[in-house]
């Protein structure tokens, strides 16, 4: 993998988290999957899984694919709500975009870099961290603007997303 360790260009951008397949992520050697939880898994308003994101999150897993939440929120009834239901760790108050949360889920799991990915909705915390960690990032676009200040962020982003080289 190259060095990207400072880049807020994602390696890979999505429409959905729910486009980000199997069969993709094992062509890259992907075993260990981190996701951010807030408008990546569920939109900041949401509290019960979709159907769509159940059956995405059985699909991942059944392949072999190791998944972990790694959320900045403080929220640890809804952190671990979200984690139970899908039955995979977490790591919350991550501090992204530092990588050290991400290094730490690497560590409790057992995966290094070069077989992990974090994917999230966020250039400035998610991508960083992903990159900085030395970890494949993926971008997808926010599940929903529940305010002015987050679709105010995702416009600061444009140019960064366009920047990635594989989008799909």
């Amino acid at each position: 993998m190259s060095d990207t360790r400072f880049s807020l260009v994602p390696q890979y951008s999505f429409r959905e988290l729910t486009d980000v397949t199997p069969d993709f992520l094992t062509r890259l050697g992907i075993k260990f999957l981190m996701l951010d939880l807030d408008n990546t898994i569920a939109a900041y308003d949401e509290h019960l899984l979709s159907d769509d994101m159940l059956r995405w999150t059985e699909e991942i897993k059944s392949s072999g694919i190791a998944l972990f939440i790694i959320s900045n929120s403080r929220r640890g009834k809804r952190v671990g709500a979200f984690s139970e239901r899908l039955g995979v760790g977490f790591i919350m108050r991550s501090r992204k975009p530092s990588p050290r949360g991400v290094v730490d889920a690497m560590d409790t799991v057992g995966f290094s870099p070069g077989e992990s990915a974090l994917v999230g909705d966020q250039i400035f915390t998610d991508t960083l961290a992903a990159n900085r960690a030395g970890v494949l990032s993926i971008i997808v676009k926010p599940r929903r603007f529940t305010n002015a200040f987050l679709a105010l962020r995702y416009y600061l982003e444009i140019p960064f997303r366009a920047l990635c080289r594989n989008k799909t």
